[in-house]
């Protein structure tokens, strides 16, 4: 059996904003997921490809690829939450 372990963030749900869309919830819930020292790679001043290239999980089409999901996550979108998420386990370690 497959055991899935819970990050120990809660970004998804404790981000201090309006739970926006499915999208919206979908994305910090990725970023829940995303290692600490993965995370710590990022740098603000990557263009847009860097940050897809780095991430590896963007389409062709350059969006985010999230299953069941309501709409595409622009990279744009990605950088803003994804700096939200940084600054929110900052907070919390």
């Amino acid at each position: 059996m497959i055991r899935l372990q819970q990050p120990v963030w809660n970004f998804e749900q404790e981000h201090g904003g309006d739970t926006g869309d499915e999208t919206s919830v979908n994305l910090r819930a990725y970023f829940d997921r995303m290692p600490a020292g993965k995370m710590a790679e990022y740098r603000r001043e990557w263009s847009d490809e860097r940050v897809r290239d780095w991430d590896d999980n963007f389409t062709d089409e350059g969006h985010l690829f999230l299953i069941c999901s309501e709409r595409e996550v622009e990279v744009a979108e990605y950088r803003r939450v994804l700096e939200q998420c940084i600054a929110y386990r900052a907070r919390r370690s």
